[in-house]
């Protein structure tokens, strides 16, 4: 199981690239729940959060 699936107050924040890119594949794609073990909550927070990283240029929208 994922640490964020029983951690209710984790909040995935858009500047913090590190955490962020643990759930991004290698060609760029958000890693989908059912790999992940993340609620839907918790996904939907996550992929907005990589959605505004990208839009700052902090993540790149393609893989290497």
């Amino acid at each position: 199981m994922d640490k964020f699936s029983k951690s209710s107050e984790t909040v995935f924040d858009y500047k913090d690239i590190s955490s962020l890119k643990r759930f991004i594949s290698e060609k760029g794609k958000i890693t989908p729940r059912r790999i992940s073990y993340i609620s839907i909550k918790k996904q939907k927070d996550l992929s907005n959060a990589i959605k505004r990283a990208r839009y700052l240029a902090l993540l790149p929208y393609t893989g290497k």
